[in-house]
């Protein structure tokens, strides 16, 4: 799945279970998106990323597209998601939710903390790089997003 865009897409994962994440860079690679994956491990990490709050994250791009793990330490997927859509300048990423649980509570709970989408994440390593092919490939190719500031 390539992409028209000579500017790659960057996209921030906010995951704190190494192998989930290893399985996402995978399933992106395989995808052929021409992107740039950016990896933090939990809520905080995640918006000091995208505030530029700390030295370590001063020059961090403003990502196209963010997913979600729901479940990290210090600060979860949905305070994290919640602060997010409170602050002006982050709203409009799109964020979808990657989770373990299926949940209607948890489901439900996303979608009214404004995410994007939820999808669960299948077992099957064939299954994950399916759905992470379908997610990457509609947000980043066929929707238009908002333009960075």
């Amino acid at each position: 799945m390539l992409t028209e865009n000579p500017q790659p897409f960057d996209i921030l994962l906010v995951e704190d279970e190494p192998a989930d994440a290893h399985m996402v860079r995978t399933a992106i690679n395989e995808s052929k998106v021409y992107c740039n994956l950016y990896h933090v491990m939990d809520g905080l990490d995640a918006l000091d990323f995208l505030r530029h709050e700390s030295e370590r994250y001063k020059n961090a791009p403003k990502p196209d597209l963010i997913l979600l793990d729901l479940n990290m330490p210090r600060m979860n997927g949905k305070e994290f998601l919640a602060a997010v859509k409170a602050d002006e300048n982050l709203a409009s990423i799109p964020v979808v939710v990657l989770a373990a649980s299926d949940t209607e509570r948890d489901i439900n709970a996303s979608y009214k903390l404004q995410a994007s989408g939820f999808v669960i994440k299948p077992v099957d390593m064939a299954q994950f790089i399916n759905a992470m092919r379908q997610v990457v490939g509609y947000w980043l190719t066929l929707t238009r997003l908002p333009r960075k500031d």
